[in-house]
């Protein structure tokens, strides 16, 4: 196995892709850890890490759609997602360039 922190990070920032063509940021990442998971070293979990919280966002945005109905409660919930969707794979792209470990707040363990 060897070390990349460049495919790291360029599959954390992957996920950006999501925002142009709406699935890229989900299949992107998959398709990167599925083919580098057994040559890249820790790749596997960042892969997990990146699909869970893909998954967790989806399941959020899900949920947030009928709260819409309930004083536009959705609405605020959406706008949060979509931010937390642009800034965390920003931020964990960084950290895994200097060498740190990158976290998803409030993903959900889906795959383990």
């Amino acid at each position: 196995m060897r070390e990349d922190r460049q495919l790291l990070m360029l599959t954390h920032l992957s996920q950006l892709l999501g925002l142009v063509t709406g699935i890229g940021g989900f299949l992107v990442p998959l398709v990167i850890w599925l083919t580098q998971k057994e040559k890249v070293l820790g790749m596997d979990a960042h892969g997990k890490m990146i699909l869970n919280f893909q998954i967790s966002l989806f399941i959020y945005s899900i949920i947030a759609i009928p709260l819409i109905f309930l004083f536009g409660l959705g609405i605020l919930i959406l706008i949060g997602i979509g931010i937390i969707a642009i800034v965390f794979p920003i931020l964990n792209a960084i950290k895994v360039n200097n060498g740190e470990i990158p976290s998803y707040p409030m993903s959900i363990n889906i795959l383990k």
